[in-house]
């Protein structure tokens, strides 16, 4: 277990009967990147956790960690996951990774944040970080469900990031959140990709249509989404970027569970 610290539960927010998210204590060494994830897990029977990928809702800057995550009622490690209650014990690697990160995305003006579902983990760290509007006019946040009580974090986004001592006057004047739902009437309905080819997304938001030579795309979320996407990327001829050389558009591939 030297790979890990073992970390206490602080709090848990049930969102719904199928999403959830709970914060823990921070190990002072452990050290990431906005936007990057880490194994977490439980101490099981056996020599071995169990571990799944998790994307880091809190920024680095903050002093406790936070992570968003579905509940499915067989799985090996969410069944679990779901039941943690306040000073239980948790597991974190003390490595962070992921593709979402600023470094891997060219110069731009406009910052696309995609995600779906859970896949909205990953930028609201990024939305916390200084440097994201210093290297993007305006970021635009997209979140894509089909309820709209699925729209976790709404509140965190519209009310209490405007007016956080760090970054508040740059979130006021740069992000723009745009929640999306697909199965029932809310001011914003459609599939992600649907609102992009159709110009709908672009309009509501008074951004002109996207160009190469303007506009960085993040994508997190389920498989459709991002393979969906990606194609319409691709098809426009955007580069995805990496580790190895900044692109135009990255994605991230872990998912907690599939």
């Amino acid at each position: 277990m030297s790979n890990f610290n073992e970390e206490r539960v602080l709090s848990v927010h049930h969102w719904t009967d199928s999403l959830f998210s709970f914060r823990t204590t921070r190990d002072p060494s452990f050290r990431f990147r906005n936007g990057e994830f880490t194994m977490i897990g439980l101490k099981g029977e056996g020599a071995k956790p169990l571990l799944r990928a998790y994307s880091v809702v809190s920024a680095n800057y903050e002093e406790e960690l936070e992570f968003f995550s579905i509940k499915v009622a067989n799985g090996p490690l969410t069944s679990k996951l779901q039941h943690l209650k306040v000073g239980d014990p948790i597991v974190v690697s003390r490595k962070a990774t992921g593709t979402l990160v600023l470094d891997n995305l060219m110069p731009g003006r406009n910052l696309y944040l995609l995600g779906t579902g859970t896949g909205l983990a990953p930028f609201l760290a990024i939305i916390k970080d200084p440097e994201t509007y210093e290297r993007f006019e305006k970021v635009v946040l997209v979140h894509g469900c089909r309820h709209v009580q699925e729209l976790a974090y709404g509140e965190t986004i519209t009310e209490t990031l405007p007016n956080h001592e760090l970054i508040g006057e740059m979130v006021r004047d740069q992000l723009v959140y745009y929640p999306t739902v697909t199965r029932e009437p809310f001011r914003n309905r459609g599939r992600i990709t649907d609102l992009m080819t159709s110009g709908k997304l672009f309009s509501d938001i008074g951004l002109p249509m996207m160009t190469r030579e303007a506009d960085r795309f993040m994508l997190c979320g389920s498989p459709d989404m991002i393979r969906d996407t990606r194609d319409l990327l691709a098809g426009a001829d955007y580069v995805e970027g990496n580790h190895g050389e900044a692109g135009h558009y990255v994605i991230e591939k872990a998912f907690v569970e599939k």
